[in-house]
C-alpha cells in the first residue's frame, strides 16, 4: 500500500492553528518498541507500514508533539511505535526549552478513555458481589438521594444516562481535585437535568466520580488501591493507573493546547462538559496534584502500549498471560448497547454506549468501517483505546496534542480507517 503523499501545511509564522515544527526527518524522532513478524499474527508488513503512514501523516499535521500508536492482533503486537517529543516540543517552547523525545514506554494522560477503566473495575466487583450495577447509586451513598436524585443507578451512571452530566466549575479547580468530601458532597448537592435514564447525555467527568465514591464505600478501599491490587499487578502492569506516583511525576508526557482556539458555541458545549475552559483542562492535566490526584473518569496515565494490552485483556474475555480476572459473561455485559445511536445531548450526536463503553458500527464508527463489535473509549481529543473481536485486534492512539479544530483533523478519521482496513476479520 501506497503512503498517503502529505497535505499542503499553512506557514509556521503567525500560525493561528498553535502547531509545532515538524522536524524533516521524522526517522529522527522515531521510537519502535518489540514488534513481533507481521506473518505471525496473519498480516504483511506492507499492511503494518500502511497503518504507520497514516501514523506519521497525522504527526505531520503539527498538532501533535507526541503521538504513540500500538496495535495487537490475535496476541500479536505488530505495530508498537511513537513519534515526537514527550516534553519540550510544544508549539509555544522556544530552542531553550530541553526536548525529551517520547518513547513506546511514555506514559500520557489519556483523560476519557479512564472510563472503560473504571467501568471494568465496577463490573468487577458486580461479578464478585460487592454491589450490583442494577442497585441505586443512594444504596451506596445514601446522600446522593437528595434533590430528586433517588432513582439513579450504577447501570445509568455507566451509560450516561444518570441525568447529571456536568459538575460545578469549582470542582475542577486544581486546588479541589484533592477534597473528595468537598466532590462527594457537592455530588449528592447537585440538581439532575433530566429523569434518571430518560435522556442520554455524556457524563465527562461527574460519572466517574460517583462511580469511584461507590468503590470506596463498597471496599473500603479508594478505586485506584482497587485497581492497582486487582487488575495492574495481577499482570505487571507498570502504569495504567489515576495518576502516578510523585516519584513518577518527571516520566509523564506534557500535553499541549494544539490547534485553532475555540470559540463559542463550540467553547460554551465544551466548557460545560468538562467543567473548565479546554485550555485550563489541559494546561491542569500538567499539574502535579491533577498528576497524582483520583479523576475516575479523566486522569487515568498510561502509554498505547498498555492501554492496548488492557484492551487485549477485554478481548480475551478476561484472561491475559495465563492469568485470569473477569469472566466473559461480564465483559459482554459490559458491552451490551445501553444506546442505539441516541442524541447525545452533550456532545450534539447521535452515539452508541455499552455500559461504560463508546461501541462501534458499520459505518459511522470511532473505530474504522464495519465495527459493529469493536467496544472502546475515547479520550480528549485524539486518543482512543478500543478492541474489535471480529478483527482478533486490541489497539491504543495516544497523542499529546489537544485540538479541537485543524485543518487536517480527517486524518484521525483516515489512519482509523486504515487500521480497520488492513487488519483483516478473523
Amino acid at each position: 500500500m501506497a503512503p498517503l503523499p502529505p497535505l499542503p501545511r499553512l506557514p509556521f509564522v503567525g500560525d493561528p492553528l498553535r502547531r509545532i515544527r515538524v522536524p524533516a526527518d521524522l526517522d529522527s524522532v522515531t521510537h519502535v518498541g518489540a514488534e513481533a513478524d507481521p506473518r505471525d499474527a496473519g498480516m504483511t508488513r506492507d499492511q503494518v507500514e500502511a497503518m504507520w503512514g497514516s501514523a506519521r501523516r497525522l504527526y505531520r499535521s503539527g498538532v501533535h508533539p507526541a503521538l504513540q500508536l500500538c496495535v495487537r492482533r490475535d496476541g500479536h503486537v505488530v505495530l508498537d511505535r511513537a513519534i515526537g517529543h514527550a516534553r519540550g516540543g510544544g508549539p509555544s517552547d522556544g530552542p531553550d526549552v530541553p526536548k525529551v523525545p517520547v518513547t513506546t514506554d511514555t506514559p500520557f494522560v489519556i483523560f476519557s478513555a479512564s472510563k472503560a477503566i473504571t467501568a471494568m473495575v465496577v463490573h468487577l466487583l458486580d461479578e464478585r458481589g460487592e454491589l450490583h450495577i442494577g442497585d441505586r447509586v443512594a444504596d451506596y451513598i445514601p446522600g446522593y438521594g437528595r434533590n430528586g436524585k433517588d432513582a439513579i443507578t450504577l447501570a445509568h451512571v455507566l451509560s450516561h444516562r444518570a441525568g447529571v452530566p456536568n459538575l460545578p466549575g469549582h470542582l475542577m479547580d486544581i486546588e479541589n481535585l484533592g477534597d473528595w468530601d468537598l466532590i462527594v458532597e457537592t455530588l449528592c448537592d447537585a440538581h439532575p437535568a433530566s429523569r434518571a435514564g430518560k435522556t442520554l447525555a455524556y457524563h465527562a467527568i461527574s460519572g466517574g466520580f460517583i462511580l469511584g465514591e461507590v468503590v470506596r464505600r463498597v471496599t473500603g478501599d479508594d478505586i485506584r488501591t482497587v485497581l492497582q491490587r486487582e487488575i495492574l499487578d495481577p499482570l505487571g502492569f507498570r502504569f495504567g493507573n489515576y495518576g502516578v506516583a510523585p516519584e513518577d511525576l518527571d516520566l509523564v508526557g506534557h500535553c499541549y493546547a494544539t490547534g485553532a482556539p475555540v470559540v463559542p458555541p463550540i467553547s460554551t458545549v465544551l466548557t460545560r462538559a468538562l467543567g473548565k475552559a479546554p485550555d485550563a483542562i489541559v494546561e491542569a492535566s500538567n499539574d502535579p496534584r491533577f498528576l497524582s490526584g483520583i479523576v475516575p473518569a479523566g486522569n487515568g496515565v498510561a502509554s498505547a502500549t498498555e492501554l492496548s494490552r488492557f484492551f487485549e485483556l477485554l478481548r480475551c474475555g478476561g484472561e491475559l498471560d495465563g492469568v485470569r480476572l473477569l469472566e466473559p459473561r461480564t465483559i459482554m455485559r459490559a458491552r451490551s448497547e445501553q444506546s442505539y445511536r441516541d442524541i447525545d445531548f452533550t456532545l450534539g450526536f447521535p452515539t452508541r454506549y455499552g455500559l461504560g463503553f463508546m461501541l462501534g458500527a458499520e459505518v459511522l464508527s470511532l473505530f474504522g468501517p464495519n465495527t459493529d463489535q469493536a467496544f472502546g473509549h475515547l479520550g480528549y481529543t485524539n486518543t482512543i483505546g478500543w478492541a474489535d473481536p471480529q478483527r482478533a485486534l486490541s489497539a491504543a492512539l495516544v497523542t499529546s496534542g489537544k485540538p479541537i479544530l485543524y485543518p487536517e483533523l480527517p486524518d484521525v478519521w483516515a489512519l482509523m480507517r486504515r487500521i480497520g482496513r488492513c487488519v483483516p476479520f478473523a
